[in-house]
């Protein structure tokens, strides 16, 4: 039974909170060597149990643990140039997890890949004003670019990213005013491998056209024949389904 599990009842919660629960005595070291044990999707839960459990989770000893143990080969890498940092061990962990659920990797790259799809996850939905794609983009492809990569492989692997972040998005208002922003702007030339591809591009309006249809509705219809102008003068032919049958 996990931990979650006998705290889903108040009874066993509240004992585990208890300053006589044996369980609740245990040492900082040895709670973070049971924590590190327990699926990740519990973390969260198991964090509001107490403060001082809540504490353990906000220090770099438990996240160094955690490195260790999920990626032991992730002390071996070294630091890299470029504009994305590296950061401490919970951002570092949060970027292997990343580059191996997300994007399957299981390397030398799976780290700089994690890190730079949480870097356009936060300038996208978490700054309160997000640069222009054209700049993020660009962000990407020089630190791939710092990092060795040729400006193929740096070209499609931002695109990866970009996908990546548009199908991982939640399905709310926000996503859809993101998305109706990035299908809103400008057309700005730039050379490969600083263009956006072509594949990025569509998926910014094929999700605006089939998961946010409602949306438009919802919010502005205008907005709607705005957006498929702007799809008109970039593709041909427009997908039925864009056009609402």
């Amino acid at each position: 039974m996990s931990i979650c599990s006998l705290m889903a009842d108040d009874s066993t919660s509240a004992s585990l909170v208890s300053s006589n629960c044996p369980f609740g005595m245990l040492p900082d070291h040895l709670l973070i060597e049971i924590f590190i044990r327990v699926p990740i999707s519990e973390w969260g839960q198991i964090s509001c149990v107490k403060r001082q459990w809540a504490n353990l989770f906000r220090e770099e000893c438990l996240w160094h643990a955690a490195l260790v143990r999920s990626f032991p080969l992730a002390g071996q890498a070294k630091r890299w140039p470029g504009p994305i940092p590296r950061g401490l061990n919970k951002r570092r962990y949060a970027a292997l997890y990343v580059g191996k659920h997300i994007f399957s990797l299981d390397g030398e790259m799976d780290e700089i890949v994690g890190h730079t799809y949480l870097f356009l996850k936060e300038q996208l939905e978490i700054s309160t004003m997000p640069p222009p794609s054209g700049i993020l983009h660009g962000t990407i492809i020089d630190q791939f670019i710092a990092c060795g990569m040729s400006r193929d492989k740096a070209h499609d692997l931002a695109s990866k990213i970009w996908l990546a972040f548009i199908d991982n998005s939640e399905e709310n208002e926000q996503t859809f005013l993101l998305l109706k922003r990035l299908a809103l702007e400008g057309d700005v030339f730039l050379p490969y491998p600083y263009s956006m591809s072509y594949t990025v591009q569509w998926r910014v309006f094929e999700k605006l056209f089939t998961d946010f249809r409602d949306c438009f509705n919802r919010f502005n219809r205008v907005d709607y024949y705005d957006v498929l102008a702007c799809a008109k003068q970039k593709f041909q032919p427009i997908p039925a389904a864009w056009l609402g049958y």
